[in-house]
């Protein structure tokens, strides 16, 4: 499709849904839309199970390019789905091509209270209110080939109403100090687990940024580097470090030491995530944390 071309209908059909029509039987409802008849209540003795996925999205406009001498591009629409403390924000438009690109949300006239991710991957679900969403997209693909990739901006407002999940753990890190280039740095991080629901098993991931020369390293026989590349590979990410704890309970958390060594020309951030699962019989739910951040000065 050539750009400034009018939508053919079977896009527009398309894009009717990213502006939030009626969804079908057994799609979650986009806000706007009448709520569903709410779900039986559980047996007695039968834990609740977590809310559905809910979709929203924002009605798929021009591509914004820079540039006044520029063709409008394909319509572009946002949509975000929350499910329970994480979200999703992702990118459609109306031509055979591909997606793909970042995003960041802002609440308010806050700078500090701001949320940012890639599109098509996990986040975490900031809480109820109204966010003004912008995401730098690059459009690829078929129609696109022997030519430079389309990018430009996608803008969209969204306002939420879930409130934002307790979460059944927490993970914290001592010292609080900032790392420092060419210095080996000692973390000790703490899991707690908060809730009693689920089981004690976790997995703490430690992450720093790529191409650095960051190594993580921990004598703690539940931690080892990934091991990356296919079999026979003996390669492992020395930026990277997971750790599976198998034994959180309440009043019992889990400590972890980790040596943070940084060379002497460059800095690293190192952040922390903590993934785990919740089984309910046959069904599971879990979720991911967010931990703190080591920054580097």
């Amino acid at each position: 499709m050539r750009l400034g071309t009018p939508l053919t209908a079977l896009a527009v059909a398309g894009l009717t849904v990213l502006a939030g029509a009626a969804p079908s039987a057994g799609v979650p409802v986009l806000a706007g839309a009448a709520p569903a008849a709410p779900a039986a209540a559980p047996s007695a003795g039968v834990p609740a199970a977590p809310p559905p996925a809910v979709i929203t999205c924002s009605p798929a406009a021009p591509l914004e390019q820079s540039g006044d001498e520029r063709p409008a591009g394909p319509a572009v629409g946002l949509c975000v789905t929350v499910a329970g403390a994480n979200m999703t924000v992702t990118a459609a438009a109306d031509c055979a091509c591909t997606v793909s690109g970042t995003w960041t949300a802002r609440r308010g006239d806050d700078e500090d209270d701001t949320a940012s991710g890639t599109l098509g991957g996990r986040a975490t679900y900031p809480g109820p209110g109204t966010y003004a969403f912008t995401a730098a997209v690059s459009l690829g693909g078929a129609p696109r080939t022997g030519a430079v990739p389309l990018t430009g901006t996608v803008e969209g407002t969204f306002t939420f109403a879930a409130p934002k999940p307790v979460s059944g753990h927490r993970i914290e890190v001592a010292p609080p100090a900032a790392l420092a280039p060419g210095t080996t740095t000692t973390l000790t991080y703490t899991v707690e687990r908060t809730a009693d629901d689920g089981d004690g098993s976790a997995r703490l991931g430690l992450i720093g940024e790529p191409g650095t020369g960051i190594r993580l390293d921990s004598t703690d026989v539940r931690c080892v580097n990934p091991l990356t590349g296919r079999y026979p590979s003996t390669a492992r990410s020395p930026h990277a470090l997971d750790c599976a704890l198998t034994d959180l309970q309440p009043g019992r958390p889990a400590t972890v030491t980790v040596h943070v060594t940084i060379p002497a020309d460059t800095c690293s951030t190192v952040v922390s995530k903590l993934g785990y699962w919740t089984p309910n019989g046959q069904q599971v739910a879990g979720a991911m944390v967010d931990g703190p951040t080591v920054k580097c000065r």
